[in-house]
């Protein structure tokens, strides 16, 4: 449970999410969050593959440690203590009617205990052929096995990139699970105190911006200078947006492809828009 719970926090901290933006994006309360990442209850294994997809990264891992923290909570696999058996009650003693002694029993000739003899051997025999060969078949083959694996007896989750080069152009890193383990290309802080990153996928073959620290209202866009059809925006668009990443939309690029992204803070009641940032940076 506590590697479990660990990981969870983890996840959290990648999302950029409180425990409110947590409840607002999930089926799951405030309250539920706080007890599932301090480890003081087991989430829903729904929770899990929720919280992984918020923040980009593969399920299995954390899949995995549901299951182990799940089966130890349930006690599968612990050996059952023995209940001591309970004699029947006391009942009083009656006394028995007198009884005839019965004739000592006749001695079954020798032939006939050789016979039964060889029956209960074959019989027994029988038994642990049965044993042995249910053993063979119950044994996971090595070769199609992985022993080390805790996820070997459960349905496999894709993890891969949804879409690669141009088929990912225009589509969300997030959705198409290209924002698992991206490289950052460039950062960038800007006046007001957001903060932007140029994010690059080798799998994918594609870089976004991201925003965060930013206000209800903030814009960002990123571009690939001269090349058409490559600006992709986002915004600010809710409190809980403001509180965790706003993405853009991906283009593609390779190495040494020069990207850029401008940041367009909102504009004030009464005031005119704020200067607009730009940077570039180089994918490597």
């Amino acid at each position: 449970m506590n590697q479990l719970a660990a990981a969870l926090r983890q996840l959290r901290t990648e999302t950029g999410l409180s425990l409110a933006g947590l409840a607002t994006k999930t089926p799951y309360s405030k309250s539920s969050w706080e007890r599932y990442l301090n480890g003081k209850t087991l989430p829903p294994r729904e929770a899990v593959e929720a919280l992984c997809r918020l923040a980009g990264e593969p399920e299995g891992r954390c899949v995995a440690l549901w299951e182990i923290a799940e089966a130890e909570g349930s006690g599968r696999g612990a050996t059952p203590t023995a209940t001591r058996a309970k004699g029947p009650a006391t009942r009083p003693k009656a006394t028995a009617p007198p009884t005839v002694a019965a004739p000592p029993p006749t001695p079954s000739p020798p032939h006939q205990r050789g016979v039964i003899t060889l029956a209960v051997l074959a019989s027994v025999c029988a038994v642990a052929v049965t044993a042995v060969v249910l053993a063979l078949l119950l044994i996971p083959d090595p070769r199609t096995s992985d022993p080390l694996s805790p996820t070997a007896a459960t349905t496999a989750t894709p993890i891969g990139p949804g879409c690669h080069g141009a088929t990912c152009e225009g589509r969300s890193p997030m959705a198409m699970r290209c924002a698992a383990q991206p490289d950052t290309v460039a950062r960038h802080q800007t006046a007001t105190g957001a903060w932007m990153e140029l994010r690059h996928s080798r799998e994918c073959g594609t870089t976004w911006a991201r925003t965060w620290g930013g206000r209800i209202g903030d814009r960002i866009e990123m571009t690939v200078p001269g090349r058409t059809g490559t600006a992709h925006g986002a915004q600010v668009g809710n409190a809980m947006d403001a509180e965790s990443y706003v993405y853009t939309l991906m283009a593609v690029t390779g190495p040494g492809t020069v990207v850029r992204a401008c940041f367009q803070p909102a504009a004030k009641a009464g005031a005119a828009p704020g200067r607009k940032e730009c940077f570039d940076g180089r994918v490597h």
